[in-house]
Parts: C-alpha cells; structure tokens; sequence
C-alpha cells in the first residue's frame, strides 16, 4: 500500500483539516446530529496506527475500535486518504513549539531536527506517510512557519531557507526510517550481534583481509566501534552534525537561493 498525503479529494480534505476555524454556517456536511466529535476519531485513528502501522489503518477496522458500523463513519470522513490527511495534521498540531528566544540559529535548526525525531519516535508511521504533496491544514502551516524562523538571523534567502529546511527534514525522516527498520529487524530475526555471530564464520573464508583489504580494515573498525555494520543511531548523530555543518557553508555565501 502506497501511502502518501493530499490524495483524496481537496475540497472536502481541506474542510475537515480546517474545520474548527469555519464559520458556524460552513459545515461541510449536513443532516443530523451526529455522535462521535471529530477529534474522537483522530484520536482512535491515531492510536490504530501507533499500535499495529499504517496498513492496519482501514475504516472498517476504525469503525470496530469506535464501536460503529463501517458505513456511520463515512458521514464523518469520505474516506481513508483523507483519513490520512487529518492524523498526521494533528500530530504536526501536536508538536511542541517553544520560543527560541535569542538562541543561534544552529542551535534553534538542531531544536527542530530534534522535535521531528521525536515526532517519529511517537507516530513511527510518520516516516513512512508520503509527503510529497503535504496535507494544509493547521498543523503542517503552524509547523512550517515556525520551523522556517529557525533560520532567522542565518543570512539565507527565501528559496535556500525552504531548501535547507528541506534538506534538514529529509535527512531526519530517512535517519527515523532506519531505527525503525533496525528495530523491527531485531524484533523479528534477534540482535546485529547475534546475526553476525552466525553469518561471520561463514564470510571469513571469502571477505577476508586479501580478497577486500579496504572493507575488511574500515569494516572491522566500524563494527568494533559501532557493534553492528551500521548503527542508525550512530548514523543520525554524524549526520545531524554534517547537515548543520553544510548549512552553515551555505549561509557563508550569504543570501542565495532568491
């Protein structure tokens, strides 16, 4: 299931994202008083997805955990794309945004890499949700103007802030989507430790010091170091640095990008 934001039908996405700020006389559906307030079904929605991923996330399955029949619950939303688009606004409502006050602009970039971590440590399924086409509701544009004004003070352009905003985020979700994966991995088939304990001996007649010199020398010292071939967390710490380190040579060459 190829899972992406913004693929259901516009109009009615962007009624339900901004639902509480429309004119009482604005509601996009009509009819009867209906039971279920929509932040009870975002709030199931989301625990379903938390619990079991995105591909446990149906409406039937959503209308069993609100104990209503499949059908009730296409008054409430048309459908499980827009579903999609209302979870995840959410959670970027959700995010914590504090001040950044007087902080450097390094500091305040390493702030929202941090949030968005942990924005993927809480909805794993976050990282995994498409958002190529990012769904506008509240919380993507609360999210985007405060993590955009990290950058002030930075020397960048317009363009190159929304491109090293950019740069930033992709790195984080890719980073995210590894510790996942290296999490489930170990969940189903045990530890790296105890896969190369298994897998070493049989390689150590072909991958040897002679056949790949290189590989066997950095490799050894990797795992020595990391006590895995890769270690993602490792992975996102080095990484983090390198991307502050990029921006900073880019905001170097002053306001480009515009």
């Amino acid at each position: 299931m190829n899972d992406v934001t913004s693929s259901g039908n516009p109009a009615a996405t962007l009624q339900l994202l901004w639902r509480e700020h429309l004119p009482p006389d604005s509601s996009p559906r009509r009819g009867p008083r209906r039971g279920l307030e929509f932040n009870t079904i975002v709030e199931a929605a989301t625990s379903l997805a938390d619990e079991h991923g995105l591909t446990a996330l149906t409406m039937r399955r959503l209308a069993e955990r609100l104990n209503i029949r499949p059908m009730s619950l296409y008054t409430y939303i048309p459908g499980r794309a827009e579903l999609l688009d209302m979870i995840l606004d959410d959670a970027y409502l959700k995010m914590p945004r504090p001040p950044f006050e007087t902080a450097p602009w390094q500091v305040r970039v390493r702030a929202v890499a941090a949030s968005n971590f942990d924005l993927y440590k809480r909805h794993s399924w976050a990282a995994h949700l498409s958002t190529l086409r990012p769904p506008l509701g509240p919380g993507q544009m609360a999210k985007y103007e405060y993590e955009l004004s990290a950058f002030d003070g930075s020397g960048l352009g317009d363009l190159a802030t929304d491109d090293a905003l950019t740069f930033l985020l992709s790195f984080v979700r890719n980073a995210a989507r590894d510790i996942h994966s290296a999490r489930d991995t170990s969940r189903a088939g045990g530890t790296d430790q105890e896969w190369w304990d298994e897998a070493g001996p049989l390689l150590a007649h072909n991958v040897n010091d002679k056949s790949y010199p290189l590989a066997s020398r950095v490799g050894s010292a990797a795992g020595a170091a990391h006590g895995s071939a890769h270690d993602p967390h490792h992975a996102y710490a080095f990484g983090l640095q390198q991307t502050i380190r990029a921006l900073e040579l880019l905001a170097t060459d002053g306001p480009t990008g515009d």
